[in-house]
C-alpha cells in the first residue's frame, strides 16, 4: 500500500473545513512568555499547543514542528474507528481474533494472555487508549486498515498527521523518506490537539451514507464512549499530574488524555474539563537527555507543570 502521496478528494477535505469549530483563535503572550521561561532549562525539545474552548485563547510553541506521535497516533486510530462505526463498516461488537503471532512487546497486558482468545472492537479500543495496548491497537488497525487510518487522518486536513506501520512491526510497503526518523507515525502538538479538541466537543465529521436499516449509535454515544476511555487512561505523570483531583477507580476523571513514551520521547494530548469550560492541552517532547522510566521523568514533570501553568492562567482559583 502506497502512503507517500495520498489525497482525500477535495470536496470531502472541504466538507470537514466547514464543520471545524468557529471559535476563533486569539493567541495569549503573556502565558505564552510564561510557558517559554519554564521550558528554558528543559534539555529536550518542546512542542505544545493548547486552546480554551470558552474563550478561543491559545498558546503555540513550535505547535508546527512534526514530531514523533509514539503511542498518541492512537488517537487518531480511534477517532477513525468511531467514523467507521458511523459509516456501518465497523461495530464495536465486531469480534476479533487474538492469536500468538499477533502478540507485541511494549504496553499493555494483550501480550501476556492465553491465545487464541475472542474480543470485540470495543475492547480492543478501550485497550488500546486505557492501556495503551500494543497488541490490541495491532488488532485494531488490522480491523480498520491502515491505509483507512491514513486516510481519515488526510480527510480531517491534517497535512502531517500519520500512522506509518504497526506496531513493534517493521514497516511494510512503500514508505515516506521521513518513516525512519518517526517510526510509528508522526504529527505536530497542533493537529493532535485538534483531534483531542473533536473528541471534546464531539466534531465528527459530516454524517456518512449508513446501509439502510443498520443499527447506528448516535454522535454523542459514541464521542461518550470515547471520552470514557480516556478518562480512565492509565498513565497520569503529565497532564493529570497535578491537577487530578480523583481516584479514578473510584469517579470519572475530568482529565482526558492520551500519553506516549519512548526512550527519548514524551508527549500527552489531554482535554482538561474545568468549571469555566474545556481546555485542550497537547503536549510533545523529543530529543530528551532524560531517559529514564520513572513517575519523575523530566519531561513527563515538566509536561504537568505546563499543563497546570496553562489552567491557572485560564480558570483563576484552580
Amino acid at each position: 500500500m502506497v502512503r507517500v502521496a495520498r489525497f482525500a478528494p477535495a470536496l470531502l477535505v472541504l466538507a470537514f473545513m466547514l464543520h471545524a469549530p468557529a471559535a476563533s483563535a486569539q493567541n495569549d503572550p503573556a502565558l505564552t512568555a510564561k510557558l517559554d521561561g519554564m521550558i528554558a532549562g528543559f534539555h529536550g525539545k518542546v512542542s505544545l499547543w493548547a486552546k480554551d474552548l470558552a474563550t478561543g485563547k491559545t498558546v503555540a510553541i513550535d505547535a508546527d514542528e512534526p514530531v514523533p506521535t509514539a503511542s498518541d497516533i492512537k488517537l487518531g486510530i480511534l477517532y477513525t474507528a468511531l467514523e467507521q462505526i458511523r459509516a456501518g463498516k465497523v461495530h464495536f461488537d465486531d469480534k476479533l481474533t487474538l492469536r500468538k503471532e499477533d502478540q507485541v512487546q511494549g504496553s499493555g497486558v494483550l501480550l501476556f494472555f492465553d491465545t487464541p482468545m475472542t474480543l470485540t472492537l470495543k475492547d480492543a479500543l478501550t485497550m488500546m487508549i486505557a492501556q495503551s495496548d500494543n497488541t490490541a491497537t495491532n488488532l485494531v488497525i488490522d480491523h480498520l486498515g491502515l491505509a483507512t487510518i491514513d486516510d481519515q487522518l488526510q480527510a480531517l486536513g491534517l497535512k502531517n498527521t500519520w500512522l506509518y506501520k504497526k506496531v513493534f512491526q517493521p514497516a511494510t510497503g512503500p514508505q515516506p523518506a521521513d518513516q525512519p526518523q518517526f517510526g510509528l507515525g508522526k504529527t505536530t502538538a497542533r493537529e493532535m490537539g485538534s483531534i483531542m479538541e473533536r473528541f471534546a466537543t464531539c466534531n465528527l465529521g459530516p454524517a456518512p451514507a449508513a446501509p439502510a436499516g443498520a443499527s447506528i449509535p448516535s454522535d454523542q454515544d459514541l464521542c461518550n464512549a470515547a471520552l470514557h476511555m480516556l478518562k480512565v487512561q492509565f498513565y497520569r505523570n503529565s497532564i493529570p499530574r497535578y491537577l487530578e483531583k480523583l481516584d479514578t477507580t473510584e469517579g470519572e476523571s475530568a482529565v482526558a488524555n492520551k500519553t506516549g513514551a519512548l526512550d527519548h520521547v514524551r508527549n500527552d494530548v489531554g482535554a482538561v474539563f474545568t468549571k469555566q469550560g474545556t481546555i485542550i492541552i497537547s503536549e510533545f517532547t523529543h530529543n530528551n537527555e532524560d531517559t529514564s522510566w520513572t513517575p519523575d521523568n523530566t519531561a513527563e514533570v515538566l509536561m504537568a507543570k505546563l499543563a497546570l501553568a496553562i489552567v491557572q492562567a485560564w480558570v483563576p482559583g484552580t
